[in-house]
């Protein structure tokens, strides 16, 4: 290491740089200690954030519910759980922000769906945080907004194969969850029970009661991600019915609208969507877009089938021109 020499004794760069730095740091406690003493305090540190922005510990309702099923918040571990989903959801803005936009537009279609199916409307937030209300796909396969296992959407009525996978229906996908949550209440007797086992699964949930001898959820020593998952649907319940208590100042402008379409019937085969598309009006992008469902860019359907496409209503969306 270079050495820097003095009169006296031998000083390496480490030494002459702490040294610098304890009389740089020391030369500004003095110069903001002096501030404060001469009263400037109040414009270093009362300074107002942008928007009044402060970081605070959401305050959680004294009384909460899921489904009408009351919330034990005077149990310290239920309180830690549901207050850990309150602070992750509002802090987490990018997410919640997307979820209230994605929310005007797809909210609608799933309330008239689980209404249709008397299935509680709380449930429309089962859907946004279990796929934020996209046409995601996990690593271990769960598709659409409803987030349905291939052997699960078979089996609540769900068509998926090489041309047609209707996880990606939003409408089938709510028909075939509301199937499935009707199935898990007979069984359980609890809708908070049946939220819990669309994470888990029914046999893991009657596994788990059996064992444990108990059907309250909030008795129920669970993985982590089921312990959460109630406690998150709770969250942003709340938090989608008071915005603005959470920090969230929305203008309904910034909102994703509903989609305006019309429907056509088809029943044969379809040998080119693309054409298909522009026999319409429209684009085979524009098309995927309204039928995330039809995984294909043909459609043999050999059983004659009938199908409902749907196509913007004109003048709904702009196209882009070639």
């Amino acid at each position: 290491m270079k050495e820097i020499r003095f009169n006296r004794g031998i000083f390496n760069h480490k030494t002459f740089y702490f040294l610098f730095g304890f009389i740089a740091g020391l030369s500004v406690f003095l110069i903001v200690g002096s501030f404060i003493l001469l009263g400037g305090s109040e414009n270093i540190f009362n300074t107002d954030f942008p928007q009044g922005y402060k970081i605070i510990s959401p305050e959680i309702p004294d009384e909460l519910d899921f489904c009408g099923e009351p919330v034990p918040l005077k149990n310290f571990e239920v309180y830690e759980r549901i207050d850990r989903e309150f602070l992750v959801n509002t802090y987490w803005h990018s997410a919640t922000l997307l979820s209230f936009k994605r929310a005007n537009r797809w909210f609608p279609v799933i309330e008239g769906i689980l209404k249709a199916n008397n299935v509680p409307e709380d449930f429309k937030y089962l859907a946004l945080i279990e796929s934020g209300l996209s046409n995601a796909v996990s690593p271990m396969g769960a598709t659409g907004f409803w987030q349905f296992m291939e052997g699960a959407a078979i089996k609540y009525d769900l068509e998926v194969d090489k041309e047609i996978d209707e996880r990606y229906n939003v409408e089938k996908a709510t028909e075939a969850a509301c199937k499935y949550l009707i199935e898990a209440y007979g069984k359980f007797g609890s809708w908070t029970l049946a939220a819990a086992s669309y994470n888990m699964g029914i046999p893991g949930i009657e596994e788990q009661t059996g064992r444990q001898k108990t059907n309250n959820y909030y008795n129920l020593v669970l993985n982590e991600e089921t312990s959460r998952f109630i406690a998150r649907i709770i969250a942003m319940k709340e938090i989608f019915k008071n915005p603005e208590k959470f920090g969230y100042d929305l203008k309904d402008e910034k909102f994703y609208t509903p989609l305006a379409y019309k429907e056509i019937q088809i029943n044969g085969p379809v040998n080119s969507f693309a054409d298909f598309a522009i026999s319409k009006g429209i684009n085979y992008k524009i098309l995927k877009m309204y039928n995330p469902w039809l995984r294909e860019s043909y459609l043999t359907n050999e059983s004659g089938q009938t199908y409902s496409i749907k196509i913007p209503e004109e003048g709904s969306i702009e196209m882009i021109k070639e």
